[in-house]
């Protein structure tokens, strides 16, 4: 009978806990995703730079001026 018992215990904890238990992580990491931010992150660059151009220009030039005194 304990034999039994024991075998409905394990049955039971993999039923239960296993599909809960955290997962080991591929150590290659999550290529798409870096591959996704990459992108947009690149894509908001040129957004802004295309809208912006002038002003981040004159910001670049303002700042350097400053620190040259």
């Amino acid at each position: 009978m304990s034999e039994e018992l024991l075998k409905l215990t394990v049955r039971l904890h993999l039923a239960l806990v296993a599909p809960t238990a955290p997962r080991r992580r591929d150590e290659r990491g999550d290529v798409p995703g870096w591959v996704m931010v990459t992108v947009m992150t690149a894509g908001l660059v040129v957004l802004i730079w295309g809208l912006a151009k002038d002003q981040l220009g004159q910001m670049l030039k303002d700042a350097l001026g400053s620190v040259k005194g």
